[in-house]
């Protein structure tokens, strides 16, 4: 078992000092942030890549570097990108979209829009440039839904995002060696469409590549469509990895000598041994520098989120095969890329030092940045309180990953500048949500846990000007659980524990810090966020 051991700086009232040494130790593999790593320090790594919700991968490499995309839906930033020098280690380096400026209701004006914004994302480079496509549905608040590409000459950005009238459901953008450039989309059947050169704008109306559902993972026939689809060209053919089965699904590979086909199947990949009954399904396949390959495929883990793997393919007959015995056997080499590099994972804990907000923070909605400051009072995340009546139309709420097996997530809240009607705290954000805040009415302050707005636990008179809040959550039924403390030593159980649900669709739950007032009295009452500390229990 591997053990380091670790310094994390941390905040005193003086903001000064250095935590005791920490000793980690997580299920053999190495961590020097207290979260799940996939490397195990001696040249194996162990799936998943994250224990956290980065669903829909595509991942390219672009010299020695490789880069990862994932959906992010309401979330805002979104479009995450992350970065890697091994396909195993990765830290994160941005976002496709800043902000969805197509329609009011992403400013929580009129309406929300929740499970909208970026859905099945696709990267690519092409020419020196960085190309990030996604789709934004209808049939959840929208009538119509779109087509987006953003472009940028860093993988970092600045991006900018163009907006197409057509619909191109689940999009693998496709770049030809013979200068044009194709989207493949669609479910059950699957389209292929030419845009023009600059990748602005459609070509050509779609053509049908494929119609044919499956029974199940060898037999077609039923109603699973596929879904999801990346196109490649290797070695003269055209290539198209596709989900079936949802939840539970499997990978089908596509293969033609000619891009609008026809098309024959084959099965790669049909494993749920990993996490049962939920199989691998839906990613990016890439190629290293020596001629392997490799693919990152997603698996659902229920409320935690929806994870990638890692796994080798084994090219036979001519199709990409993956994992070993077409099997996800957990543990293999590391990609070989002529180097070892440190062991890295996204960024978590957040002591709210910095002038830039951290990449693993994202916005229910767009966020109103009039509200929030982290230089206002240094050192914090101050948030001023908007009107809501709930959490679910409360402007401004600030989230990140829960992860498993097991997670635990801390915040420290100043509470001095909070006006009447105003509600402050840190729980778990999806539907249903559940959370531990204060509230103040009339100049009086409580502390109150709530469980999908039913308060189940409420301490009157609390007269304090701070309070710890920290939720505990396991992929053992899903379940959160909540503690308070009032002098950040001492923490007891307040309420019930939350089940934790998909009440928003393909949508993991989320640690979520917020300030919402009910009264119009209220608006710009304040919250000081001093930190927040992740770790897995």
């Amino acid at each position: 078992m591997n053990t380091i051991i670790m310094k994390r700086y941390c905040k005193s009232s003086t903001k000064l000092g250095f935590a005791l040494a920490l000793t980690l130790s997580i299920f053999g593999r190495v961590s020097a942030q207290q979260v799940w790593s996939p490397d195990n320090g001696n040249g194996t790594f162990t799936n998943p890549l994250f224990w956290g919700d980065w669903p829909d991968p595509d991942v390219i490499r672009v010299g020695d570097d490789f880069y990862m995309i994932s959906t992010s839906m309401h979330y805002v930033p979104g479009a995450p990108i992350v970065k890697s020098k091994d396909l195993v280690n990765w830290e994160m380096l941005g976002y496709a979209v800043d902000r969805y400026e197509e329609d009011p209701r992403y400013n929580m004006e009129g309406g929300t829009l929740y499970l909208n914004g970026s859905w099945a994302a696709t990267l690519k480079h092409h020419n020196g440039k960085f190309y990030a496509g996604f789709c934004t549905p209808y049939g959840w608040g929208r009538e119509k839904g779109n087509f987006s590409i953003c472009e940028a000459d860093k993988a970092e950005g600045p991006w900018k995002r163009t907006i197409f009238p057509e619909y191109l459901y689940d999009p693998g953008l496709f770049f030809d060696d013979n200068g044009k450039v194709y989207v493949v989309h669609g479910q059950g059947t699957l389209y292929l469409t030419e845009l023009n050169a600059d990748v602005k704008s459609v070509k050509s109306d779609k053509v049908k590549i494929w119609q044919g559902s499956f029974k199940n993972a060898n037999e077609l026939g039923g109603h699973f469509g596929m879904e999801g689809a990346h196109m490649y060209k290797i070695k003269g053919k055209y290539y198209i990895t596709c989900p079936a089965g949802g939840t539970q699904g499997w990978q089908i590979c596509l293969r033609s000598d000619n891009i609008y086909g026809p098309y024959e199947h084959k099965l790669i990949l049909n494993d749920n041994s990993s996490y049962p009954d939920n199989g691998l399904h839906q990613g990016g396949m890439v190629q290293l520098k020596n001629g392997d390959w490799w693919f990152v495929i997603m698996q659902d883990r229920g409320a935690i989120g929806r994870v990638p793997h890692l796994l080798p393919v084994k090219w036979e007959d001519g199709w990409p095969m993956l994992g070993t015995g077409n099997k996800d056997v957990i543990t293999y080499k590391k990609p070989n890329v002529g180097k070892t590099y440190a062991v890295k994972t996204p960024a978590t804990t957040d002591e709210f030092n910095g002038s830039k907000l951290g990449l693993q923070w994202q916005w229910n909605h767009n966020p109103d940045n009039s509200k929030w400051s982290l230089q206002e009072r240094k050192g914090y995340m101050r948030l001023h309180a908007s009107r809501a009546d709930s959490l679910k139309t409360a402007r401004n709420t600030l989230t990140q990953r829960v992860q498993g097996p097991s997670s635990e997530g801390t915040v420290e809240i100043d509470l001095k500048g909070l006006k009447n009607g105003n509600v402050a705290g840190f729980g778990i954000f999806e539907f249903p949500y559940a959370f531990v805040a204060v509230e103040q009415v009339n100049g009086k302050r409580k502390i109150i846990m709530s469980n999908d707005d039913k308060i189940i636990e409420r301490k009157e008179n609390f007269e304090g000007d701070k309070l710890w809040v920290r939720v505990r959550v396991t992929d053992k039924g899903f379940v959160a659980k909540f503690y308070y403390s009032t002098d950040g030593e001492n923490f007891y159980v307040i309420g019930n524990d939350l089940t934790m649900q998909l009440g928003l669709p393909w949508t993991a739950n989320r640690f979520a810090l917020f300030n919402y007032s009910k009264s119009a009295e209220g608006v710009d009452g304040y919250a000081d966020f001093n930190w927040f500390r992740f770790t897995n229990k």
